[in-house]
């Protein structure tokens, strides 16, 4: 069974050279149709191989196994977190793919499959990213999926912002691969090995950490928290989601984001956790605090915003935050709950930002107050967006509820607040736009200074829709339906705790099942929403961003030299809270 892994990768290049080749030939309903196909064969293939992941599958690709212990080939590891997260990485590339069906304008060109190979690319290089067991080529798949982001970020190549938008993207990420590939360097002339498993084994026969194992540690997760868009390196993200087409920022802000803080989690257990790798207490101490200043920043840039995709990408960041404290307390209770919560939030966030691109595609608009009472004719959207933000806030049964809880009761003490009232802050500001542009409640909110507002977008099919297309509507419905399913099947989260404990906690037996206090939480949560959502809605003034605020306003400049300048702050600020933790640090 192991021996079918490469096609995980393969099955969606070769659809994609397909499209490439025949796209000018094939009629634009083939084009599509073969997308889809590709895509749904690569996800239930990644299913079937889920189901028999236990013990892990492992594909030395080529043929080129180890001898004498010595490597030079790909290894792909299909664990259960590795085969699930390509099982999520190709779901979501299918609704996105069936959710822009005749989405844009027929090409100038007549080349009917550049979007759909350009999102089948998109969809082999993270599920590469996913499975692959060694550093290097999780870098080369890591550069391949930026590189396509690149292009469809500024997929609509005739507007300015969207290449200005695809380049900001572009300069920062290919600054953290960078960096990321460096650390593999200092890496490999430490241990002279690549594969991830025997790094961790080289780095404990040295001994302790030093300033070499320290330096490649901050590197590679430099990269990593780049791609994860956590604060400081998050700032490439609002700008990328302004621009990019609704179904990209669908996979964006659904799976390429989380892949970040799973490469995170996946990079410290396997090489960084033993003896001679970083010491608990200094990555708990760094991503804590990484982790809090994100979902600070992220809920309180998300409340302020009235450009609805910058909104929901600020969300992102905040759960980012949530994700890496989560995976910072190094509790086999937390990985198992944020694995969850991550799975849950890429469904409920990829059927909101499809929510916004009816919008965007019905009104030609994404700003809460131009668009303030007119969409009241879209009831479905409306009962959408509404149960997508309680889902954000926690709301039992969801699948979100689910793995919020679990790992809310792992961190404890003053980090559940900080979940609690990230989750509530993010879910009020979505909930606040469904009243006020679905609803029209309260008065019309006043405009203020250093806002983007989004009203000067245009309609990313070309033209004004009289009628929302049937598979525009399906798709955020079924995505709901899935996030929803995830708390309610009986076993799921059973299941997905078995498959993260088996890959990076020794197998621990640990499970994710509701709790009274994790419901009264879920509920806490909600109730602040909707609570702040109300008072938004009757105190205009409430999301007009007061003097404190506007610093970070300001931060997010556009400016790609500004972003820069922040990722290496971010760097050294990392590398001096893992530091203490170092002996003779």
């Amino acid at each position: 069974m192991h021996h079918l892994l490469p096609l995980l990768v393969v099955m969606p290049l070769l659809g994609a050279a397909v499209l490439v080749a025949a796209g000018r030939r094939l009629p634009r309903f083939a084009a599509e149709t073969t997308a889809c196909a590709v895509c749904a064969g690569t996800a239930a293939l990644a299913l079937i191989l889920l189901a028999g992941s236990s013990p892990p599958l492992v594909e030395w690709v080529g043929g080129w196994r180890p001898v004498d212990g010595e490597s030079v080939g790909v290894v792909l590891v299909g664990d259960g977190a590795a085969l699930g997260t390509a099982a999520l990485v190709s779901w979501l590339t299918l609704s996105a793919l069936v959710y822009s069906w005749r989405y844009f304008e027929e090409p100038p060109s007549g080349h009917a499959g550049s979007f759909p190979a350009l999102m089948l690319v998109f969809q082999g290089a993270m599920c590469g990213f996913a499975l692959a067991g060694d550093l290097f080529n999780a870098f080369v798949f890591f550069e391949l999926m930026s590189v396509v982001a690149y292009a469809l970020t500024g997929y609509r190549i005739d507007e300015a912002k969207a290449v200005q938008g695809a380049l900001t993207f572009g300069v920062v990420n290919s600054l953290g691969a960078y960096a990321m590939l460096m650390g593999i360097g200092l890496l490999y002339a430490r241990t002279g090995e690549l594969t991830m498993t025997k790094i961790g084994r080289g780095l404990d026969a040295h001994g302790g950490p030093d300033a070499l194992v320290l330096a490649g540690f901050v590197l590679v997760l430099t990269g990593l928290l780049v791609k994860a868009a956590a604060v400081p390196f998050h700032f490439w993200l609002p700008d990328a989601h302004a621009v990019a087409p609704t179904p990209v920022c669908m996979l964006m802000s659904g799976v390429m984001v989380e892949l970040g803080s799973y490469g995170v989690w996946r990079v410290y257990t396997t090489v960084f956790s033993g003896p001679g790798g970083i010491p608990a207490a200094g990555l708990t101490r760094a991503l804590v605090v990484l982790g809090t200043l994100s979902a600070a920043t992220g809920a309180v840039m998300c409340w302020y915003q009235r450009h609805i995709k910058r909104l929901l990408a600020y969300s992102t960041v905040a759960h980012t935050g949530l994700f890496l404290i989560g995976i910072g307390v190094l509790a086999p209770e937390a990985d198992d709950g944020v694995a969850l919560y991550l799975l849950g939030h890429a469904c409920v966030k990829a059927a909101l930002f499809a929510c916004t691109g009816a919008l965007l595609d019905r009104f030609g608009s994404v700003d809460e107050h131009a668009l303030y009472g007119r969409a009241g004719a879209l009831r479905g959207f409306a009962v959408m967006f509404a149960v997508g933000g309680l889902a954000l806030a926690g709301l039992p049964p969801f699948g979100t509820a689910l793995g919020k809880a679990s790992a809310e009761e792992a961190v404890g003490g003053p980090l559940t607040v900080v979940y609690v009232l990230t989750s509530a802050i993010t879910a009020g500001a979505v909930l606040r736009v469904t009243a006020r542009v679905f609803l029209g409640l309260g008065p019309r909110p006043e405009d203020a200074d250093f806002e983007t507002s989004g009203s000067d977008e245009q309609p990313e099919t070309g033209r004004i829709l009289g009628r929302i297309p049937d598979s525009m509507t399906a798709v955020p419905a079924v995505l709901l339906a899935a996030a929803l399913a995830m708390g309610v099947v009986p076993g799921f989260g059973a299941l997905v705790a078995r498959a993260v404990n088996e890959a990076g906690s020794g197998g621990a037996q640990v499970s994710v099942h509701w709790t009274p206090h994790g419901v009264l939480l879920g509920l806490l949560s909600v109730l602040l929403a909707v609570a702040l959502a109300a008072l938004a809605v009757t105190r205009p003034h409430m999301v007009t961003a007061p003097g404190w605020a506007s610093p970070l306003r300001r931060l997010q400049s556009g400016h790609v030299g500004d972003y820069v300048a922040w990722l290496l702050v971010g760097a050294t600020v990392l590398g001096a809270l893992v530091l203490p933790g170092v002996p003779g640090g």
